[in-house]
């Protein structure tokens, strides 16, 4: 025996092989589950016990499943098997989203656009059921058990009768109102998008100041406690220039200060925090003549910059001093602060953006 022989590590025998070999051998366990219906044994094993459910919210009804699809699924697996191994009757019970726009543009990418509407809902359900066939396989490859023989699907007809049921009594408690407000609108598809479903590029526009002429010159100078001969300028800042054709306010922040200042033959209002920032961008030598709070300020009328209108000062807490000038380009057709803002002030939603 030398030095470097002389401890030995004696391994036991078992029936484990020396490989973990998953790719072939994980099937094989999955299919000794499903024909074991080792789901349903489990459940039987817990019926009479204290139940905890998870609520699994659904997965989307199109394309084959990936790695985000996998860390919802195997995450909620594992709290349903802890509960059930802590002797809860856990019942899992697995879902899908089967409608909305996704599915409808693969029904128009294969079948076109002007399909009769009752044949595109028949066309648009078989592809749905499609997509939760191939799911519900890649799932149970996972080793996820649930009742995969009974999942609640939207396209269900009790569960769409269902909805329109639940929609009566919101009626009928009076809670259903109608309304108007802005939305993601896609030209291509003719539909509302919901934020979930906006995608977003990387797009440069220019960031531009704009200068609304005031009307009420006078009740101005007495706001201001100023007297002056010079035209009186309310300097909104927008990163939004193509906006400014719906513009149908200025809003304020009623508790911030607004200064007044004598700049290149005109007065100017602006936030008295930006005010130096601004006028050192325009590069303007300024004096500052009057200050007031952004509640005096409201309802002063000011011309829009190249439309034949009059716009009013308004009063929001959505405008900050974190950039621009403190006065707000109000649009309520485009954006939900502005519109919100607006509806307070009975403003139109004028849009003159179309397809």
């Amino acid at each position: 025996m030398t030095e470097k022989n002389k401890y030995k590590l004696n391994l036991p025998d078992t029936i484990f092989p020396m490989r973990g070999n998953l790719a072939k051998r994980e099937p094989d366990w999955v299919n000794k589950w499903n024909k074991r219906n080792l789901y349903k044994e489990v459940s039987e094993s817990r019926k009479e016990n204290k139940k905890y459910i998870l609520h699994d919210g659904p997965p989307y009804a199109n394309g084959d499943i990936h790695i985000g699809h996998a860390v919802n699924k195997i995450l909620k697996d594992f709290i349903v098997k802890s509960k059930i191994l802590s002797g809860y009757d856990s019942p899992y019970i697995p879902g899908w989203d089967c409608h909305g726009l996704p599915i409808e543009l693969v029904v128009e990418k294969k079948h076109g656009k002007n399909i009769d509407p009752t044949k595109f809902r028949a066309l648009c359900r078989s592809y749905a059921l499609e997509q939760v066939e191939k799911q519900k396989k890649d799932f149970q490859r996972l080793g996820i058990l649930g009742d995969w023989d009974n999942p609640y699907l939207t396209l269900n007809y009790k569960t769409e009768a269902d909805i329109v049921r639940s929609l009566g009594k919101i009626y009928k408690n009076g809670f259903l109102y109608q309304g108007s407000k802005p939305v993601h609108w896609c030209t291509e598809c003719s539909s509302a998008l919901a934020e979930a479903e906006v995608e977003y590029e990387d797009k440069e526009s220019p960031a531009i100041d704009v200068g609304f002429i005031s009307s009420d010159h006078k009740k101005l100078e007495k706001i201001f406690r100023i007297t002056s001969s010079k035209e009186i300028m309310a300097v909104i800042w927008t990163t939004t220039p193509w906006t400014l054709p719906a513009n149908e306010a200025i809003s304020v922040h009623p508790e911030l200060d607004y200064g007044i200042y004598e700049a290149d033959e005109k007065l100017l209002i602006l936030s008295t925090d930006l005010a130096e920032e601004r006028l050192s961008k325009y590069k303007f030598k300024s004096v500052q003549l009057g200050a007031c709070k952004g509640s005096q300020l409201e309802g002063t009328m000011f011309f829009h910059p190249f439309l034949e209108k009059l716009v009013p000062i308004i009063c929001g807490d959505h405008v900050t001093t974190e950039a621009g000038t403190g006065l707000v380009h109000t649009a309520p057709a485009h954006g939900i602060d502005d519109y919100i803002v607006g509806a307070r002030y009975n403003l139109p939603v004028e849009n003159p953006v179309d397809e």
